[in-house]
Order: structure tokens, then sequence, then C-alpha cells
């Protein structure tokens, strides 16, 4: 009995400190993201996923966390890698061959049938996969850096304090009306 309580604290403190983690790796990431940044935690960035070219390794609109660097690295065969593609858009993909001594790297997508029509250069590469990621976290993400999500998450809290003050007041209210009618019936 007395196990079974010990093992409920321990794992209710652990999800705790795991909530408030992932709160605030998603808050730091919002305001990041608000302010035009890249979000970046202790040298890894946290990148959305926005379509299934490496599902089921990775899902569409998960959030992945990638270690930064890459000019200077030296990856390898199977290496999933974020690049900045000739669209100006980022990648991740996986090496599926190194040419050039590593200047030059061809990618492919998981999903794909092929590999992708052109090699990436080793300037291009933001950084590599850690394997850490959190699905469906880059949807709320995404639309939190909209301007609409980014208004949301003024006005939300906002109306939430502006309900909870009416009821307090509503309630405070009512305990003084509550008083007067006890003192009325006294007097």
């Amino acid at each position: 009995m007395r196990i079974k309580s010990i093992l409920k604290k321990c794992t209710s403190f652990l999800s705790t400190i795991l909530f408030i983690v992932l709160l605030s790796v998603l808050f730091l990431s919002i305001a990041s993201k608000a302010a035009g940044n890249e979000v970046n935690l202790f040298g890894y960035q946290v990148k959305s996923v926005l379509s299934g070219s490496m599902e089921p390794d990775i899902q569409t609109g998960s959030l992945i966390a990638i270690e930064t660097g890459g000019a200077g690295e030296r990856f390898q065969e199977n290496d999933v890698i974020t690049f900045q593609s000739e669209e100006d858009v980022l990648v991740t993909h996986r090496i599926v061959e190194v040419k050039n001594g590593g200047q030059q790297y061809v990618t492919k997508g998981d999903a794909n049938n092929g590999a992708d029509r052109n090699p990436v250069l080793a300037e291009n590469i933001v950084g590599q996969y850690t394997g850490f990621t959190i699905p469906y976290a880059g949807y709320v993400m995404n639309f939190t850096s909209s301007r609409e999500g980014a208004a949301l998450l003024f006005i939300f809290p906002g109306i939430l304090l502006m309900g909870y003050s009416l009821i307090m007041i509503r309630s405070t209210l009512k305990e003084v009306k509550q008083l007067m009618n006890e003192k009325e019936i006294r007097a």
C-alpha cells in the first residue's frame, strides 16, 4: 500500500516536471517565432514539420529538435539533416550519398520514391536531426506563430481573467448583500 502511494507521488512529480519543461519549450518557441528569430535552446533548434516526406518516422505536424551547425561538420549516409533548399525552404531529409568529400550530399525523404533532384551543399545544412520529436505540436506552434494565433494567445487569457474577475465581483457583492440583510434582521 505504501509503495503504491510513493509510486503515485513520484509519477505525479515527474509528470508535472515534464509538463513544465514542455510548456517552457513551447513558450520559448512561440516567443522566439513571434520576435522573428529562430527557436534556439542550448544549441538546438526546434522546427515544425510541414510535409509527410519523412513519414512514418517523422509525422507531418510534429516538432523536431535539430542540433545546429553544419558547414564545418562531416555527415554520413543515413544521417537525417535539415537544410536550406534552393527554394529557400527548410527541408529535413536523410542523406543517401556523400559526394566530393563531404561538400555535397544527396538526400531523400523516407516516404519519397527517389532522391532529391539537386545535391545539398555543405554550407546549406542548418543542422542534424536529434531523434527528438513531439507529434502534432508543430500544428500548435504554426498556429501560435500566425497573426491570428498570436492575437488569440493574448486575447484568450484576457477574456479568462475578465470572466474570473466578474465571478469574484459577483460573489463578493452577494456576500456583502447577505451581510447587509443579516444586519437589517438584527436591527
